[in-house]
C-alpha cells in the first residue's frame, strides 16, 4: 500500500507534464503542416551538385 502512495503522485505528475508538452506542441505549430515533409521526397532538387563527385 505504501508503494501506491509513491507511484500515484509520480503517475499524475507524468500525465500533467505530458499534457503540457502536447499542448505546447499544438500551440507552437508542430502539427500545422504534416503533409509538406511527407511530399518533399517527390520534389526535384534544383541545386547544382557538380563538385560532389570530384576525386
Amino acid at each position: 500500500m505504501s508503494t501506491l502512495y509513491f507511484l500515484i503522485p509520480i503517475a499524475l505528475i507524468f500525465c500533467v507534464v505530458t499534457l503540457k508538452l502536447v499542448l505546447w506542441a499544438i500551440q507552437s505549430g508542430q502539427y500545422s503542416d504534416l503533409d509538406r515533409h511527407a511530399n518533399i521526397i517527390f520534389e526535384d532538387d534544383h541545386t547544382d551538385n557538380k563538385d560532389t563527385n570530384d576525386h
